[in-house]
């Protein structure tokens, strides 16, 4: 039992190394890359080299850190804290050794930080905002890095227009912390354009919707060669099940718009609408659009006056917000002027980033423990042996066929033969058994009447057994009995014993590990 039970100690650690350190590398190490370095044809043009003249930006969306508004459990509840805390967990793990190995130069949020954030009181909002400059590790990034972050507005940060116009103080709040809901920067080469896709569609005359469109026509006067990437809180408009591409896993989802019956403010929208799309499109002449808020990955391309132009939304990076495949999307933006007739797109390239399937990893903890509670359990053997179980296994089977072809062979010598009754000098009457020589037509009846007087003599003189025998075997049974069912409870406790001793010191093993695993990336780095 002791090698078995570190055989299992073993094969804990080694899944927990996995799930907890090991499948946050896989995307930087295997799965995925910046995509200027998976084209050849980039990295020299006219007999320069390009390959490194290039801004890299990683795209992180829809966080969405839970608060008292994310389940219905009550506010600092022992469940919610650990909700919490398990999600909170796997995003920094997911930020710090997921995307942060990329080394980017520029980290991009677009939007929903908080899953509240709109409905948050100023207190619970600031405890929410040090969360989320813990998970992201953005005050060791601002003091020690020359990585520089940006921040789109989302409707869980500011809510839609409708929440807007009443409570202009939510904004403010927004701002102070996170800047301007709309902001232009020069990254490279390109132009990436922001605006706050939640007051799009608001009432004209709101001061938030038209301050929005007035950034937008600024925009737009400013003409030059530039490509531009306009970002979006809210993906733009669609027709209905629009396919989404090969990355998506959950069921399209089509626009949904509800407005206040008092002044027509958007209370909730899916997508910006048709005409607020048609208008972005003509004026800002995007090359790429880049969205989030769906939580899933999604690519369409939407056609303009000025030709087709594809847009990406980004998966949501939490593991809890309805997505069992979490991303983040890699971009590469020429940081240089090629005179080869590139066009604008050549100059912006991006790359589909999958996280850990941290359900997925749960889900197989639970199993790895059931079959270690299985065989701790049963395995009958004090090491792991398995060939040679299986080979007794085999043994048994075999034997149990021998049995059957015997017995079948003694059936039919049965079939074929007869008794004959022979008396001797002293009177006592014997059976020999002969082979028959009758026809075959004749052979089962007769076989048959012989068999049953054969049966009927075995009866009879079980029938003259003294009462005395019957009882002696009655008490026998019954010792019998006794002795098995003690030895069976026997056999059950020790097992037991065994199997909880055994799951201790896999515990006992693998607990600290855990613990390690946990802390080393909880901390601040």
């Amino acid at each position: 039992m002791w090698n078995l039970t570190v055989f299992l100690s073993l094969i804990w650690a080694l899944n927990l190394l996995y799930g907890e350190w090991f499948a946050y590398l896989v995307p930087s190490l295997w799965t995925c890359s910046w995509p200027h370095l998976q084209r050849p044809s980039s990295s020299l043009v006219n007999g320069v080299d390009y390959s490194s003249n290039y801004v890299k930006i990683a795209f992180v969306t829809d966080p969405q850190l839970m608060d008292r508004t994310s389940l219905p459990l009550a506010p600092k509840s022992l469940a919610l804290e650990i909700a919490q805390f398990y999600t909170d967990l796997y995003m920094r793990r997911a930020f710090l050794s997921s995307v942060l190995p990329f080394n980017p130069d520029v980290v991009l949020f677009l939007g929903d930080y908080f899953d509240g954030g709109d409905e948050l009181t100023d207190d619970e909002w600031q405890e929410s905002l040090g969360r989320f400059r813990h998970i992201f590790n953005l005050n060791m990034l601002q003091k020690s890095s020359d990585i520089k972050v940006y921040y789109l507005s989302g409707n869980h940060d500011t809510g839609y227009s409708a929440f807007i116009s009443r409570k202009p103080e939510i904004v403010k709040r927004y701002e102070r912390e996170f800047g301007a809901r709309n902001f232009k920067v020069k990254l490279g080469k390109v132009d990436f354009i922001a605006v706050d896709a939640q007051t799009l569609d608001g009432h004209p005359r709101s001061n938030f919707t038209s301050d929005t469109w007035d950034f937008v026509k600024n925009v737009s006067q400013d003409i030059s060669s530039t490509p531009r990437v306009l970002l979006t809180h809210i993906p733009l408009y669609r027709s209905d099940w629009t396919p989404c591409g090969p990355n998506r896993f959950s069921p399209v989802i089509n626009q949904r718009i509800y407005r206040a019956d008092r002044d027509l403010e958007i209370v909730y929208q899916n997508y910006i609408t048709k005409n607020s799309t048609n208008a972005l499109l003509d004026l800002i002449r995007p090359a790429l659009v880049l969205s989030g808020h769906d939580h899933d990955q999604c690519t369409v391309t939407h056609m303009s006056k000025h030709g087709s132009v594809t847009e990406h939304t980004v998966g949501t990076v939490s593991w809890q917000q309805g997505n069992l495949y979490p991303s983040f999307m890699l971009l590469s933006v020429s940081n240089s002027t090629i005179s080869d007739g590139s066009t604008p797109e050549d100059d912006i390239s991006t790359q589909l980033c999958f996280l850990p399937m941290q359900t997925h990893i749960y889900l197989w903890y639970l199993s790895l423990f059931a079959m270690t509670l299985v065989i701790v359990l049963l395995w009958p053997a004090n090491e792991v042996l398995i060939f040679r179980k299986l080979g007794d296994l085999m043994g048994y089977i075999k034997h149990l066929y021998n049995s059957f072809s015997n017995r079948v062979k003694e059936k039919n010598e049965d079939e074929n033969c007869e008794y004959e009754e022979i008396w001797d000098a002293e009177g006592s009457m014997h059976l020999i058994k002969k082979t028959k020589k009758v026809s075959s037509t004749s052979l089962n009846e007769s076989s048959s009447v012989e068999r049953g007087n054969a049966v009927m003599r075995s009866k009879v003189r079980k029938q003259m057994t003294p009462d005395i025998d019957a009882s002696a075997a009655d008490v026998s049974i019954h010792i019998g009995s006794a002795r098995t069912n003690r030895s069976k409870a026997k056999i059950i406790i020790g097992r037991l014993l065994r199997a909880l001793r055994a799951l201790i010191i896999i515990a006992a093993f693998n607990f600290p590990l855990y613990v390690l695993l946990v802390f080393k990336d909880w901390i601040d780095k």
